[in-house]
This record gives C-alpha cells, structure tokens and sequence, in this order.
C-alpha cells in the first residue's frame, strides 16, 4: 500500500485521519440523524468491502467506517454516491463524496413525527439548514430538539433550535380538571394557575413547552398553528472554555432563524483569526474576541423579526474558563 497520501485532501474530503498511517474513516453525512432505511444497507456493504466491517454511530448521529484505506478513496467517494442522493446532501461534483468537512452533521431529536411532547418536525429543519450551510470548511455545530426537555442537547452547540409553542386555550371545553395547572408545575415552569374554575397562564412566565396540551384530556390546550422556536447560541465543549448556550431569540420564526444562521457565517468569514488552523475557530471564540455587538450587527442583518420574538440585547457566559491568563477561572 502506498504511504504517499494527501491528509490534508483526505480531512477536506471528509475522511478521518486514524492513529494508524495510511488508515482512516469515512464520514457519512445524516443531517438530522433521519433516513432511508436503504441507506444503512449501503453503509455495510462499503464497510465490508472497504473497511474493517466495523462502523461508528457518531455523537452527531451520522456513520463513520472504520478500517478505510486512504487510497481508496476515489473508490468510495464513488459508492458514497447513492448515500448522498438519499440524504439529499449538496455536493459539488457526483461522484467526488463530501466537497467539506468543516461544518459538522446538523443532529436532532427525533421531532414530532414520532414524540408527542415535540412541536415540530427537526428533522425536516435538520434537513433545510443542511441545505443552506454545508458545504462549508467553518467550524459550526447545530442541532435541533422539538421541545425545552432538549434531548438534543441543544444548548451544548453553536446554534441550538428549541422548539416551541404558543398554547392556544378553549375554555369551552375546559372541564377544570387542573391537569394542565398540576403538569406544568411539576414538569415545567408553573405558569398555570385557576382563577373562577379556568385557566390563566402567565404569558412572561411560560416557556412555550407544550406540557399543558400534552396532559389536558379534553383538548381545551392546543398547539399554536404558527411554529415557534427558541435560539440558543454559543453554547461548546472543547478545551479552553467549555459552557452552555444562552436563549438570544425566544419566540422566533423558523426563516429567521435559518437566516440569521447563514449570516454567521459572513460574520466568521470577515473575522476568523488568520491563524486558525484549516479556518477551524469555534464561533463563541471569534465573539469572545470581536464582541457580541458586532456579531448582533452581522446575525441580524437582513433580518425582520415577528413582533412578538424577544431578543436579549447582550448575552454573557458562564462556564469554566481556561483562556485567560492560563488559569482556571469561574
């Protein structure tokens, strides 16, 4: 086997460089971690002919394959093909596999058309953020979750998308079970109360969850037609400062959203340091060091929100610090 191998080609290429020379993965794209059956079938039959037999369900739910030569890339970049038609990830060229690896799977919940608690489908958003942002060489993580328990664990990524719910209630057919006052209070924020045998929700209180409508028996709580969404931003792992995201956007629209997404990507564009190896810099470092002013100015550009989303005007974060003056910093 030839040792004359191209990392730099293969990583853009979406191929995993192993600890072991001239071996890797091929990584597999599944933007919301949702497809066709057929597609793990292909997924094996490139695993056995080309890997080790063995494959790796990624934390951002998409297939990795182990035991790849590196020179057979062109090969599998090839039989990757149908994989991509499935899926219907952007490529450049058929037949030349993933045109980027920088910007990672978009993963999600499993959405509604499974969960009862979800107040959307994620994997249908999961699908058209794909769409809009990859490829791309940038450093971003997203994910989707359908509604504020965050199965996705949203909060963890650069953007996270939460869904939400504006609950919408008949009090004609309210029987004053108090099921929805008992359920909010114990599985969300107590933002019902009884007043003359109905209902009162606290508008400033509620987080747009869905629990009411979830355990009312006689349908007076319903789902708002209009799809709500929460953004979460800059939320990351990683060495220097790991920390939760923080709600930016409460009661946003789903295009804004996928806006405001697209224009991060000028803003890191125009602003990522020189020095970033492969142009590889989480977004979090690049406000840390720009200010958040600047990235508001950039994020909302172009952007016309719905009267009634809630934007907070200056986001801080908590978490450990291990940037500044090297030491461990709350």
């Amino acid at each position: 086997m030839s040792l004359d191998i191209n990392t730099k080609k293969a990583k853009k290429n979406a191929f995993r460089v192993s600890k072991e020379r001239g071996i890797g993965a091929s990584r597999i794209r599944v933007p919301g971690g949702y497809c066709p059956a057929e597609v793990l079938g292909l997924v094996q039959d490139i695993a056995k002919d080309f890997g080790n037999g063995y494959v790796h369900i990624t934390t951002r739910q998409g297939f990795e394959i182990e035991g790849i030569h590196l020179e057979d890339m062109d090969a599998i970049n090839e039989r990757l093909q149908p994989i991509i038609d499935l899926v219907e990830t952007n490529q450049e060229v058929s037949g030349t596999g993933y045109a980027s690896s920088g910007t990672r799977n978009i993963s999600a919940c499993i959405g509604n058309n499974v969960c009862p608690f979800a107040n959307y489908n994620t994997s249908k958003l999961a699908r058209r953020i794909d769409k809009e942002i990859f490829p791309n060489d940038l450093h971003f993580k997203v994910a989707c979750t359908g509604c504020s328990n965050d199965c996705a664990k949203a909060r963890m990524h650069d953007f996270g998308v939460i869904g939400m719910t504006m609950p919408q209630y008949d009090p004609s057919r309210c029987i004053s079970c108090e099921a929805c006052v008992k359920g909010c209070k114990s599985l969300s924020v107590g933002a019902l109360r009884i007043e003359n045998y109905k209902v009162v929700r606290n508008t400033e209180k509620c987080i747009g969850c869905g629990v009411c409508i979830t355990k009312c028996p006689t349908r007076a709580w319903t789902r708002s037609e209009k799809k709500y969404y929460k953004l979460s931003i800059m939320g990351r792992t990683g060495k220097k400062n790991p920390r939760l995201g923080q709600d930016w956007l409460v009661w946003a629209d789903e295009d804004n959203i996928v806006k405001i997404i697209k224009n991060t990507y000028e803003f890191c564009d125009k602003y990522i340091s020189p020095e970033a190896p492969a142009r590889k810099e989480h977004i979090g470092y690049i406000i840390d060091r720009v200010g958040f002013e600047t990235f508001a100015e950039y994020a909302l550009r172009d952007v016309t929100l719905l009267p009634e989303t809630i934007v907070k005007d200056r986001l801080y974060w908590g978490g450990i610090h291990f940037d500044q003056n090297n030491s461990e910093k709350l």
